[in-house]
């Protein structure tokens, strides 16, 4: 299963975009982020290295 942000708790920082290692992360119009499920490798990157935990796996 695909990791998943919490936009509620996204600061909207940009930390897991740029260390997502298949670029699965982008931004939404809110400017928060989002994950496409069927590019996640639900490897985890994003969550260790989000200051809030907003990638849930």
């Amino acid at each position: 299963m695909a990791y998943v942000i919490d936009k509620e708790l996204c600061l909207g920082c940009g930390t897991c975009e740029a260390e997502c290692p298949v670029s699965a992360i982008t931004v939404d119009e809110d400017g928060k982020y989002i994950i496409d499920p069927d590019q996640c490798l639900d490897c985890g990157t994003c969550a260790g290295v989000c200051p809030v935990d907003a990638p849930k796996g």
